[in-house]
């Protein structure tokens, strides 16, 4: 691919209001519009009538995560469903050193432990991932290899005296224990072009200035050629400087188990605003939302503070969070993806309180889309179909009030990252970030597809590899 031209034409682009018009890229900026006609030697690319919008931005996204699961093996569903299949693909799995697994739900055999995975791996160091992303598993050798030498972490579970396995809240311990470097991003950053994304909100809440760092490193060599706006801990610097890299939120991780004291959080909330920062807050649960609800009584608001997931939301604290004038970032397509599992094991009347789309809109709250990868599906118009459709895989509907039109979920990713309540346009002057589709908006839109992605662009750049056909 040409990664370094900076001058294009592209001809006959369908605009979302429908207008077709050549837009002319120059030094990473949209600099003309309407029908021109072209320069010499510039590159001229013929969009026949295919869509052009602004490049998709992921609103909450776990980067490094994303990337080390990529070389990960796959343990919960729907890839693996019962414990005959996670044996299988655990004994299956090449190598003899650790064996890194991902996505486990406790559906596939209950609630794992070091004696459960030793009858299906003994002799090799194993650990699994819960698809919370809050808890690991590990077998009798992993244990034996964290705990070479070195006291336990307040998080690994013990029971009867002896070590369960089961370790909770041990990221960062873990990393140090393991000497863990940040993983290369080349295959995420290329992974996302592919599905039309131009920007990313990392949102992990330990980030700090050594993943910024990495981050700033894996961007100048081009592995990550998407835009950043990176979220984290309060301590988090962006000390490399680095282009399309931005300071974000700084993330309040709950924990409904052991919220932390009202004036604590509060204190983390009011330094976040001193340091001219917003905050985003983790609501999986009705608690953990009414609590978020709550601490910004104590603490204060700032414009563009936010929530994320809002998993289960009831009517009065919709209501609560539009007046508050808070922004949600969802996740749409848990429902296609977990769907039948929240159908088993949520209370019926729960169930249409699960990521809500429809109501939030109608209720005037900004909300914005995001993946949550790896812990959810990195593909963006996989969660507009979800939205869309609020359908599972098993084929049951699951709060159909809150389905979305495909423009109303498409919307959800063309939000402005640093102010979610601005939409993007495709425009003269608006930075070149931009998606083209095979096919106009009329057609695109029954199918919801990232095979529809044709080429895409950051700076006027392109980052992907789909064009066919080559430079006039």
């Amino acid at each position: 691919m040409d990664c370094d031209r900076r001058a294009m034409l592209i001809r006959r682009a369908e605009l979302l209001d429908g207008r077709v018009v050549d837009v002319r890229l120059e030094e990473g900026m949209i600099v003309a519009m309407g029908a021109l006609a072209a320069h010499p030697g510039e590159a001229l690319l013929d969009a026949a009538g295919g869509l052009l919008l602004p490049g998709l931005h992921d609103h909450h996204i776990h980067v490094a995560a994303l990337a080390a699961s990529l070389s990960s093996v796959r343990c919960g569903p729907p890839d693996i469903v019962d414990a005959s299949g996670l044996e299988e693909t655990l004994r299956a799995a090449p190598g003899t050193e650790w064996l890194r697994g991902t996505g486990y739900h406790e559906s596939v055999a209950g609630l794992l432990d070091a004696r459960m995975i030793d009858d299906f791996v003994a002799d090799r160091p194993i650990r699994i991932q819960h698809r919370s992303g809050r808890m690991w598993f590990l077998n009798s050798e992993g244990l034996a290899r964290i705990l070479e030498g070195r006291d336990a972490p307040p998080g690994l579970e013990r029971e009867h005296g002896r070590f369960t396995g089961r370790l909770f809240e041990g990221d960062a311990w873990l990393r140090t224990v393991l000497a863990a470097s940040p993983p290369s991003f080349a295959a995420v950053g290329a992974m996302l072009a592919r599905l039309g994304v131009t920007g990313v909100t990392e949102i992990s809440p330990a980030n700090d200035a050594v993943i910024a760092r990495h981050f700033a490193r894996e961007m100048a060599r081009g592995a990550l050629p998407q835009r950043v706006l990176l979220a984290g801990s309060l301590g988090l610097k962006i000390a490399d400087v680095a282009p399309r890299l931005t300071l974000g939120p700084a993330k309040l991780h709950l924990h409904e188990a052991r919220l932390a004291a009202l004036d604590e959080a509060a204190r983390f909330v009011a330094a976040a605003h001193a340091q001219g920062r917003v905050v985003a807050v983790h609501c999986a649960t009705e608690v953990e939302l009414l609590y978020t609800l709550a601490l910004f009584d104590e603490a204060g608001i700032a414009a563009g503070d936010r929530i994320e997931h809002a998993s289960v939301t009831p009517d009065f604290a919709l209501d609560e969070i539009a007046r508050r004038g808070l922004a949600v970032v969802t996740q749409p397509h848990f429902i296609a993806e977990r769907g039948d599992s929240y159908r088993r094991d949520v209370e019926t009347d729960v169930q249409p309180l699960l990521y809500r789309l429809r109501a939030f809109t109608a209720a005037g709250v900004t909300l914005a889309g995001g993946s949550d990868a790896p812990f959810g599906n990195a593909d963006p118009w996989a969660a507009m179909a979800a939205a869309v459709s609020r359908t599972t895989r098993g084929g049951a509907v699951i709060g159909a009030d809150e389905a979305l039109t495909p423009e109303q979920a498409l919307d959800l990713y063309l939000c402005d990252p640093v102010a979610l309540d601005r939409r993007r346009e495709v425009g003269v002057g608006a930075v070149a970030d931009l998606c083209l589709l095979h096919r106009p908006w009329r057609e695109a839109r029954t199918s919801l597809s990232s095979r529809d992605v044709r080429a895409v662009f950051v700076d006027g750049r392109r980052i992907d590899d789909r064009i066919d056909q080559p430079p006039a």
